[in-house]
């Protein structure tokens, strides 16, 4: 636990590009992964695949998850302004990928990177997934502005092209990597989706940069606003005392 605390304190008064500066071999890798080209979910994939076949230990990813907290919050909630993702109810092969090609180097995010590289190794990154996966789900979330025909729009588009991979209820699909849309903030949701349209997620799915791709901002906050206002399927949070008046 004090390893974790005191690199987490460390990091969190480093830039995240001095944090960077101090791992050079995050450029190997993507000089590496440029020059072979990238395979979305490559079985040959090392770090993913060690985790996804260990067995986590709930109680150490508790101490290990400690740092991520810091971000993501004790509960997992994640931030509705955007910044950082609920993770709370998102399937644990998605929580292993994702966090696997961050340290890979696969996925660029200067943030999250420096966190990721405190798990030390295949192991950890189970033990972390195990315990995300007893976390709660929030009963409130970022949600969109709401506006009825924006929601109609949205639910078009997605019934139309995004329930093949991620189901009629946002649910995702643990065994093909697909992650939980429904329950995520919304403002999240819209920046990674159109990072995902502008070529700046290197590590998304191509299906799915061929759908979105098409899409003009009308459609996207469209999409993206209907995602956000499913329910997250999973075990919810009971519902806090009701408050006085």
């Amino acid at each position: 636990m004090k390893k974790h605390i005191a690199i987490a304190i460390a990091l969190l008064l480093a830039p995240a590009t001095a944090a960077l500066a101090a791992n050079p071999n995050v450029a190997e890798k993507k000089a590496g992964i440029e020059a072979k080209g990238y395979v979305w979910n490559d079985p040959s994939a090392g770090e993913k695949i060690e985790a996804l076949h260990k067995k986590g230990d709930v109680k150490a990813g508790k101490e290990a998850y400690e740092v991520c907290g810091a971000c993501h919050l004790p509960s997992g909630a994640g931030r509705p302004d955007g910044t950082f993702p609920q993770l709370a109810g998102q399937h644990a092969t998605v929580i292993i990928k994702q966090i696997a090609d961050i340290r890979a180097g696969l996925r660029d995010n200067p943030t999250m990177y420096p966190f990721a590289q405190t798990l030390t190794d295949a192991q950890e990154l189970a033990d972390v997934a195990a315990y995300i996966q007893t976390l709660c789900i929030p009963t409130e979330h970022g949600k969109g502005s709401g506006d009825a025909a924006l929601l109609a729009k949205g639910k078009e588009l997605y019934v139309k092209e995004c329930t093949t991979c991620h189901g009629a209820n946002g649910e995702g699909d643990s065994k093909k990597f697909y992650p939980v849309l429904a329950g995520q903030h919304y403002k999240y949701l819209l920046r990674q989706v159109t990072e995902i349209r502008e070529g700046k997620r290197r590590n998304a799915n191509p299906d799915m940069v061929k759908i979105v791709k098409k899409y003009n901002d009308h459609d996207l906050d469209a999409v993206v606003e209907y995602m956000a206002s499913i329910s997250m399927p999973g075990s919810m949070c009971k519902a806090g005392p009701a408050k006085k008046k």
